[in-house]
């Protein structure tokens, strides 16, 4: 049996690390779209945006273990098109890759603004366009970060620590707000706020102005320009499924899979791509954590292992000196209760609470204690 890995990413070379760990010694390819080898995406917002990282650190692994996975990888081409039936992938370079199982792992593609494009305004999702944006991060340069989630907030807080002027603009009243709820996200509104980012919040972003080619400000839905040598889009992103389109397979909001992640007779789909059946919901999420644990669930699938993925969702930020990590499932409108720590000392460790039923756990700089409150989740 021969695996093809649709994808270069966390989620695709993790998928292959889990095959060989379990003996599995047929052929795997692995198709990327960029001519980076695989390397990690969260650093790219906060270590190698500020230069504290070179492009080297961010790869997943170095070159002897990826050699060492005896697989094929193909890269600085993307796929265009599947035959599920064949079980056969078109790329944009004319080649034809089959396998007997396909693993989609294509990420996501991030939603940028209207309008054409200009120079200085940048995304951040793949090394080179963190790369595009580091190089003009230049000394006095006016930044605008529009979105107001957990990308727009960690590049708001990395370039502010480089000195530089930020606000950062969205429609939402405080930072992560439709995440993480008023509460916290009151408090890390707070941060940024103390650490010197102009939070131009509670406004949608309407458009962009220029001079010659090049942004020279963001407009707001109420008129006012925000000035701005730099823009960052940070407005999230959708599943990179259009060249699925046409294969047959169902897609919504990701690639849609059962509960074993699986999508057809020997087609999956692993990371921010996946949207697969949990309980009674199709559920998706875009985190490392989630990448690395349903790759390993995809293989093990792959090899006649049954096996149901049913995470507890994590991830974690970091911004400025203070790292949150979230446990479960938070919803905005959940009760917030702090369980241990002391909010006016930020550190403490937060139960959201629905139903009577603790849906979530966050910690803010308690790591340890958060790691532990996590048995209420495992015990609900």
């Amino acid at each position: 049996m021969s695996v093809l890995v649709v994808g270069a990413s966390a989620a695709g070379l993790t998928t292959v690390e889990a095959l060989r760990r379990k003996g599995f010694r047929e052929p795997i390819t692995v198709l990327g779209a960029e001519w980076h080898p695989p390397y990690d995406r969260p650093p790219l917002s906060k270590q190698f945006l500020c230069g504290d990282w070179d492009a080297g650190r961010t790869q997943l692994r170095p070159e002897a273990m990826l050699s060492a996975l005896e697989a094929e990888f193909v890269l600085g081409d993307s796929a265009v098109a599947l035959d599920v039936e064949r079980k056969s992938v078109q790329t944009a370079a004319g080649r034809s890759l089959s396998a007997d199982a396909v693993v989609i792992a294509t990420g996501l593609t991030p939603r940028r603004l209207p309008g054409p494009g200009l120079e200085g305004v940048h995304v951040v999702r793949t090394l080179d366009d963190a790369a595009a944006l580091r190089a003009d991060l230049v000394a006095g340069a006016r930044v605008v970060v529009v979105g107001d989630g957990v990308l727009g907030a960690e590049i708001a807080a990395t370039v502010r620590k480089l000195g530089l002027t930020v606000t950062m603009a969205g429609p939402q009243a405080v930072p992560l707000e439709s995440q993480l709820g008023p509460v916290v996200g009151g408090l890390l509104a707070e941060l940024h706020v103390s650490e010197g980012v102009d939070l131009r919040l509670g406004t949608a972003v309407s458009g962009l102005t220029d001079v010659d080619g090049r942004v020279s400000g963001v407009r707001l839905a109420d008129g006012e320009v925000l000035p701005a040598d730099v823009v960052v889009v940070a407005l999230g992103a959708v599943p990179a499924t259009e060249w699925l389109e046409g294969s047959g397979l169902r897609l919504g909001n990701g690639v849609v899979c059962d509960e074993f992640c699986r999508a057809a007779d020997g087609i999956y789909a692993a990371g921010d791509v996946a949207l697969w059946q949990y309980g009674d919901s199709l559920i998706r999420l875009e985190n490392r954590t989630n990448a690395t644990e349903q790759a390993i669930c995809v293989a093990a699938n792959i090899l006649g292992e049954p096996q149901p993925y049913r995470p507890i969702p994590y991830f974690w930020t970091d911004q400025f000196a203070v790292k949150l990590q979230l446990h479960g499932r938070p919803s905005a409108d959940a009760e917030v209760i702090v369980v241990e720590g002391n909010i006016t000392h930020r550190r403490f460790v937060a139960h959201y609470r629905r139903d009577d039923r603790v849906t979530a756990v966050l910690g803010w700089n308690m790591p340890k204690q958060t790691r532990l409150h996590r048995e209420h989740l495992v015990r609900a």
